[in-house]
């Protein structure tokens, strides 16, 4: 740490997806910027995840993120054999390699997310952080080790922020900063500068349900959401009910059916997320990214776990954060209500 002090160090943050793990990695710019604050953070994600970074850039008055560098990889690999991918990998490489890094920190433990290390440009001292070990629930793929000079043991159970803040305070060898100091992802007044949503449709008060996830088995049943939706709704609150794919969004409209007053929006994107997170008098949501987008922003948020375990990413860091159920152990309809009810009111909704 104390040779990184005496000059302006290059870091780069690698952390390519998804859109909660991402989210959740966000709090080490501001570890990083708060003990080197001349240091150049840059961070490689993939590009449909560039929005959660942007208002991290830096710009006048405020330092953050000096170079978001997008990673195309999932488009990539649909289209291997033509010219154009093969372009604009190199002219990936090429951004990539602008700049001689002093310090890179992986916290994926992913080939991919190694590969990327692999790939950029190093100072000759260089520290190349990253996992030794798995963590339960979590992707990994030890052969990533190899393209570290330093491995990070960190213990099996260990929730998502806490694993990337042990990764960065190894590589700059410093304290465990994990459940000692509070996280901080987006600047403080961010969510309230917001502008208010546009989406058609949309009235105040609102609540957002996010019931669906890429996993069968991490989803809150159909009645369940049905008995929340109609018990809000008839508070006067209205429920919106988005979705991701043309499955969910079956979903939402047979829940949508069911519940008075109920909105099922058109498809927006995770720039407009940000608007309609913040513009919600309430989030209710499964374990999915969009859920952690509105616990991460400080909304008042219900997260429900029902097949993941809820030491891995429970949002810990607000009083405007609840979290219900456990691993196989999903919440009932009426511990989902108080807590729901609760939180509206702590908002300032009369219910």
């Amino acid at each position: 740490m104390s040779n990184l002090s005496a000059h302006h160090p290059k870091i780069l943050l690698v952390k390519l997806s998804s859109l909660g793990d991402v989210l959740h990695n966000l709090p080490i710019v501001w570890d990083l910027r708060q003990r080197l604050p001349n240091a150049q953070i840059d961070w490689v994600v993939e590009e449909g995840y560039v929005h959660l970074l942007k208002p991290l850039l830096s710009k006048e008055g405020f330092r953050g993120i000096d170079r978001i560098i997008p990673f195309g990889l999932r488009r990539w690999k649909k289209d291997l054999f033509n010219v154009q991918t093969w372009k604009q990998f190199f002219a990936f490489r090429k951004l990539l390699r602008q700049s001689a890094y002093d310090v890179i920190i992986e916290t994926q433990g992913l080939l991919k997310s190694a590969l990327v290390c692999a790939l950029a440009n190093k100072s000759p001292d260089a520290v190349v952080a990253g996992l030794a070990n798995a963590t339960e629930y979590s992707g990994y793929e030890p052969i990533a080790r190899y393209f570290y000079n330093q491995s990070v043991q960190v213990p099996t159970q260990c929730h998502a922020v806490d694993r990337s803040r042990e990764v960065m305070s190894s590589a700059l060898d410093l304290p465990s900063l994990s459940r000692i100091e509070a996280p901080q992802f987006y600047p403080p007044s961010f969510a309230n500068d917001l502008q208010a949503s546009s989406l058609e449709g949309l009235h105040q008060p609102y609540v957002l349900c996010f019931h669906s996830t890429a996993r069968e088995a991490k989803r809150w049943s159909s009645e369940n959401w049905i008995t929340l939706g109609q018990e809000i709704a008839r508070r006067g609150v209205q429920i919106v009910l988005p979705w991701g794919n043309a499955a969910e969004k079956a979903v939402s409209i047979e829940l949508a059916a069911q519940i008075p007053g109920s909105l099922v929006p058109r498809a927006f994107s995770i720039e407009e997320a940000f608007s309609i997170i913040a513009g919600a008098a309430l989030t209710v949501g499964v374990d999915t990214g969009l859920t952690h987008l509105a616990a991460v922003l400080g909304r008042p948020t219900v997260e429900i776990y029902c097949d993941s375990p809820l030491w891995k990413t429970e949002g810990y860091w607000s009083e405007n954060i609840c979290n219900l159920g456990d691993m196989q152990a999903p919440p009932s309809s009426s511990e989902v209500i108080s807590a729901s009810l609760s939180l509206l009111n702590k908002s300032g909704v009369q219910t």
